[in-house]
């Protein structure tokens, strides 16, 4: 199943398919394990849809979100990046903490 296809599906749609290509793989995975599969390949052009269809149906839900509440998704932004700036704080005391100890170190060397 092409890209464009899935794309023109609508959500329930969608889902319904993907449960479907589901169902089929797990089919196919048991007729690869008790060796009756005729085609192999099979296997990986039923996983690529599944993967295609997921991400299609994330792809809408983020855009849903994105629509929805746009104020709440930059309050996320900050809360994620509140983390990062602390941990580069904490490297930069632990930088000069060894430097100072080089620094005490070096006038009993002469």
């Amino acid at each position: 199943m092409k890209t464009k296809e899935i794309r023109e599906k609508n959500d329930e749609a969608l889902e319904h398919e993907l449960r479907d290509r589901q169902k089929h793989l797990f089919d196919l995975r048991s007729q690869a394990v008790t060796e009756k599969l005729e085609d192999p390949s099979q296997l990986l052009k039923v996983r690529r849809d599944i993967a295609r269809m997921k991400t299609i149906l994330r792809q809408r839900q983020i855009e849903q979100e994105r629509k929805g509440d746009n104020g709440s998704a930059a309050k996320k932004t900050e809360k994620q990046t509140e983390p990062r700036t602390a941990k580069r704080t904490m490297k930069k005391t632990v930088k000069k903490k060894t430097t100072r100890k080089r620094e005490k170190k070096a006038p009993v060397a002469e």
